[in-house]
């Protein structure tokens, strides 16, 4: 497919080539004959007004200027290839006998006196034949020769024009899977540059959409495997005998947290086409706060030591997401009576809550879907880490910073 190109173009620019030199060998030769016929009749011509002339002043007709033209007084006398044409009616022909003469003729009517012709025989004055037997070989060899070198430069232009398209096709080709689409042609300031921009550019948002789908095939997976099981277990043993208060508050919890999962998952799914914004942060864990604490605000559950403002940039909606999926694992997971802390110190975003250490299933519940609050920070740009020790489990977020207007 890609030499296809090449050879298209130069049997493209080769054809025109020979069709341009053979227009003007057919051209030259044109006028060339042509102005032989001229010639001889600009010569029967000048010869007839002499002749009229002379018969005006003297009332004789006077014998030809030229020796290469003779005066016949009637048609019998031409020759028999001359005196068919005059049977045909023709005053001004052109006779070529093949090897033989070469005729012009021109019929001339005197006053008082019958029409007399003007025969002139050419083959003196025949100059483009002549070049052609002495020179013809020469002639065709450098014709020969310039087709040649027009051939070499159409197939130079068509190795040169398509060369181009033959690096943008064979990196294209070559392009390992899950690379970057980078091509060396996209400097170019013309329609081939555009062309590798846009291809490359194109092929990088194909990449990022599989890696998200890839993401989110395997979130799916793995993140929602846990959930799924733990109320799976515990439904199975409703039919057997009623659920306890634990099993019930555990399927809750299971199915919040499902909902905070799929919503992530969602989110992180549409992450490549987020807008960032600046808004204040404390708003979002103020909202989230109130939603899942429904209207419980003892203080010995929760401590809050935040700035008024929390100006940072990022995506709002994700934010939400990520606060959200903090508290509500912290407020789930944590020990009875367990305390949430909430600071912001030095540009990081701390949650610290407690927990009953000898309750291994509290701390799991805890680290579930790291994974994907670290994609979504990630996606903003921010920073997030986890940190357990002891009875207390806590999260660390660095966001970006809105600057402060003066």
């Amino acid at each position: 497919m890609f030499s296809s190109i090449r050879q298209g173009l130069f049997a493209a620019l080769a054809g025109f080539t020979v069709l341009i030199c053979l227009c003007y060998t057919g051209l030259a030769l044109v006028i060339s004959y042509v102005t032989e016929d001229m010639l001889v009749d600009r010569l029967l011509e000048r010869e007839a007004a002499a002749m009229t002339t002379h018969f005006r002043q003297h009332g004789e007709l006077a014998a030809p200027r030229d020796e290469l033209i003779r005066v016949y007084r009637d048609a019998a006398s031409l020759p028999p290839e001359v005196r068919a044409r005059v049977a045909d009616g023709r005053e001004r022909a052109e006779i070529s006998t093949g090897s033989g003469p070469h005729y012009h003729l021109r019929a001339l009517d005197l006053p008082g006196v019958q029409r007399v012709y003007l025969l002139a025989d050419a083959r003196p004055l025949l100059v483009v034949s002549r070049l052609f037997q002495e020179v013809g070989g020469f002639l065709t060899a450098v014709a020969l020769g310039l087709i040649a070198l027009a051939l070499l430069l159409a197939y130079w232009l068509s190795r040169r024009l398509v060369a181009p398209l033959q690096v943008l096709a064979h990196e294209v080709r070559n392009l390992a899977p899950r690379s970057a689409g980078a091509f060396s042609a996209a400097q170019r300031r013309d329609e081939i540059g555009y062309l590798a921009q846009k291809l490359g550019a194109t092929i990088a948002d194909l990449q990022a959409a599989l890696d998200r789908e890839h993401a989110f095939t395997r979130d799916v997976s793995h993140e929602l495997r846990t959930p799924l099981t733990v109320m799976s277990n515990t439904l199975s043993q409703a039919a057997s005998r009623p659920l306890s208060a634990q099993e019930v508050q555990q399927l809750q919890a299971g199915a919040v947290e499902l909902g905070n999962t799929i919503n992530l998952l969602f989110a992180l799914a549409r992450a490549g086409h987020i807008d960032s914004e600046a808004f204040d942060l404390r708003g979002c864990i103020e909202e989230s706060l109130l939603r899942l604490l429904d209207g419980d605000s003892d203080e010995d559950r929760l401590a809050l030591h935040l700035p008024d403002r929390l100006q940072v940039v990022g995506n709002r909606h994700l934010s939400m997401l990520l606060v959200n999926n903090c508290v509500s694992n912290a407020l789930f997971h944590g020990a009875p009576g367990s305390r949430l802390s909430l600071s912001f110190a030095d540009g990081v975003l701390a949650m610290e809550n407690t927990f009953d250490p000898s309750r291994p299933a509290a701390t799991q519940g805890f680290q579930h879907g790291q994974q994907l609050l670290r994609r979504i920070a990630e996606a903003m740009h921010w920073q997030i880490s986890f940190h357990a020790a002891g009875a207390t489990y806590r999260v660390e977020i660095a966001p970006i910073r809105a600057p402060i207007s003066p």
